[in-house]
């Protein structure tokens, strides 16, 4: 018995043992938690009620919707004790829910209270305390009665009383799934974000302090340079300002491509439907677009679609060894999809530390999904979907 009970517990079963006819340990920790749900119970529904009455009661004045919320976050403590009572008396293994972050982290007081008010992890304490009082009344009355009257079938009572005591734990006392993967996803997510824009930040940089910067001091010595022969060398003079000229035009096409990097004007003043036809134009592969939408998603969707649209080219072009590819932009639903395939080589991943795992991330960040088919010879198709959010129209300056 010790050794099947060790094994259960060595692979995460957290179901009890089988019962004994003889009262085992488990058997009187099933019912010391019998006997200890009626005052415990008692006090969660006194509790309870005193609360919600006094909170409901005050919900028309200032202090009201605090007070409210601070119950709510002390029937969450609540909630951890009887999470540890079942723990120790009845075996049941239930995860604590993530704590509700303080009004420094929400970004004040009243974000912290519409919170508070809306967690439905307190709220399904409140529910457990309210329908505990009968249930607690009728175990501890059984399990009494029991001890003198029913020894030689109370084990098998007290399974069938703490099995409905571990499902209400289970199914009222338990975190969110939903909730829990929701916000442990959103957390990864503005993680991604805040890396994506360091490394962002850090490439244009780069960019300038290698390029345009560097164009710029080249010019501003040969200009200070001819300007020192201009009376004494005209012509070299001149031929040193023809150059400085060309170092101008180069230093503005770095500037133009670097600007296009970030957020190219043609997005901005024509929409997904030009702006990658544009990066299409400069792939080595003929490329064929297909744009299919009823409006202009928000700014921020249509700059992640372009942005991968562009990278996913400029795979094409370095690695695909392709003849053709193929970009589609559509809308369904509430999601925007987007397709670019080929008719390469295949054989593309996201393995960890490929631009292809950079990409599913970013689109991870904001909710989105990333898909990769590219069978060995078979060619590359790319899946991405976005959430659709409608544009908000900006408006011009109010003339008076």
């Amino acid at each position: 018995m010790t050794a099947s009970i060790q094994a259960s517990q060595a692979v995460g079963d957290d179901r009890p043992p089988p019962v004994r006819a003889a009262l085992s340990a488990v058997t009187w920790k099933e019912i010391a938690h019998l006997l200890s749900n009626l005052p415990v119970t008692l006090v969660g529904f006194v509790y309870t009620i005193a609360m919600v009455s006094t909170a409901g009661g005050l919900s028309v004045t200032a202090i009201g919707l605090p007070l409210l919320a601070c119950g709510l976050f002390l029937s969450r403590q609540l909630g951890r004790l009887e999470r540890a009572r079942a723990r120790v008396l009845l075996g049941v293994r239930v995860e604590e829910p993530t704590p509700i972050p303080g009004p420094r982290r929400t970004g004040g007081f009243f974000p912290w209270l519409w919170t508070t008010l809306k967690d439905p992890v307190a709220w399904r304490t409140v529910l457990y305390e309210l329908v505990r009082l009968p249930w607690g009344v009728l175990t501890f009355t059984v399990a009494l009665v029991g001890l003198f009257v029913l020894w030689p079938v109370l084990p098998y009572v007290a399974r069938v009383l703490t099995n409905v005591d571990r499902a209400m734990v289970r199914g009222l006392l338990s975190p969110s799934d939903e909730l829990e993967r929701r916000i442990a996803e959103l957390e990864s997510g503005r993680g991604v974000v805040v890396d994506t824009a360091a490394a962002d930040l850090r490439r244009i940089e780069r960019d300038l302090h290698d390029g345009a910067q560097a164009r710029l001091v080249a010019l501003a010595m040969g200009l200070g340079l001819a300007k020192e022969k201009l009376l004494e060398d005209p012509e070299g003079a001149a031929a040193m300002v023809d150059e400085a000229h060309g170092e101008v035009k180069l230093a503005l096409q770095e500037l133009r491509d670097l600007a296009r990097g970030i957020h190219p004007a043609v997005l901005t003043d024509r929409g997904l439907d030009a702006a990658l036809s544009s990066v299409a134009s400069r792939c080595l592969v003929p490329v064929k677009v297909s744009v299919d939408l009823p409006a202009r998603p928000a700014e921020a969707i249509e700059g992640i679609a372009y942005f991968v649209v562009s990278e996913l080219l400029q795979n094409v072009s370095k690695h695909a060894g392709a003849r053709l590819a193929a970009v589609e932009v559509w809308r369904s639903g509430p999601r925007l999809l987007i397709r670019v395939s080929d008719d390469g080589r295949g054989g593309a991943s996201t393995a960890a530390g490929s631009g292809l795992a950079g990409l599913g991330e970013r689109l991870g960040s904001v909710d989105g999904l990333f898909v990769v088919d590219s069978p060995e010879g078979g060619g590359t198709t790319v899946t991405a979907e976005l959430p659709w959010r409608d544009r908000v129209p900006v408006r011009g300056p109010v003339r008076g």
